[in-house]
């Protein structure tokens, strides 16, 4: 056999592999990838992380610095370059508007929203807050070097209130503070103007209004479920979570 046939050959058998992978995968699972927010880390989704590889789900978890939505989206995308095939996005809090906009990525096939910022394009965390009434939240926050932490009480209070005073303990100790810029930050064109989109409301949430929520589900057609809840309904609620995050991954796109 020549050279050019040997190559001719090697073609067919690199492509046949290839579209073969690409049927085997097609029926794949897609990867969850959670994206965690202001004042949480990656750790907070471990019941869902669990449940999700217990029923074969590929999963990620972000650990975001929190110190530009450019630098979170940029980890996300990492996260996304990972995945085998596609994406679901689970973005709490601050990790709605890094999902907002790294779920343009084509990988990604759907996102939801846990009490999450939910941001059109141009807007920041004050301008899409200015849509209901102020929580508590300043009250609590304790900044320290250029960045914002949540004190304790803080947790106990307007954050983690359903929880139990050991994991409220956990809560704070595994905090990520968000630097003092990102509140500024003005979100690009919206991924979930054109993909499909979950929302959990937190009905009991002193962190982000549960009728800002309501008004950012409602805006983008959202999925939308009301949990009994404080912010951290991943911690506090996370049956019902999971449930929602299984149903968008199940969802026929």
């Amino acid at each position: 056999m020549n050279l050019f046939k040997f190559q001719y050959v090697l073609f067919l058998i690199l492509f046949a592999g290839t579209t073969a992978g690409a049927q085997t995968s097609a029926g794949e699972k897609p990867t969850i990838i959670f994206v965690h927010g202001i004042w949480a880390d990656g750790s907070c989704f471990a019941s869902q992380i669990a449940a999700l590889q217990a029923k074969g789900f590929p999963v990620i978890s972000v650990q975001n610095p929190i110190t530009s939505l450019a630098d979170d989206v940029a980890a996300t995308q990492r996260a996304i370059n990972m995945a085998k095939g596609k994406v679901i996005l689970v973005g709490h809090s601050w990790g709605g508007f890094v999902i907002t906009q790294a779920g343009n990525d084509p990988k990604v096939e759907g996102l939801v929203f846990l009490a999450a910022f939910a941001p059109d394009s141009g807007e920041t965390v004050p301008a899409l807050s200015s849509n209901a009434a102020p929580t508590q939240l300043s009250k609590y926050l304790s900044p320290s070097g250029g960045f914002v932490y949540l004190s304790e009480e803080g947790v106990k209070t307007v954050f983690a209130g359903d929880l139990s005073p050991d994991r409220q303990k956990l809560v704070f100790a595994t905090q990520t503070p968000a630097s003092h810029t990102v509140f500024a930050d003005k979100s690009a064109a919206p991924a979930w103007k054109h993909k499909p989109a979950w929302f959990a409301v937190a009905k009991n949430d002193k962190t982000i209004n549960a009728d800002l929520e309501r008004f950012m589900a409602k805006r983008m057609k959202a999925n939308t479920i009301e949990l009994e809840s404080s912010h951290v309904e991943m911690l506090s609620r996370p049956a019902e979570v999971l449930k929602l995050i299984e149903e968008a991954a199940s969802f026929k796109y």
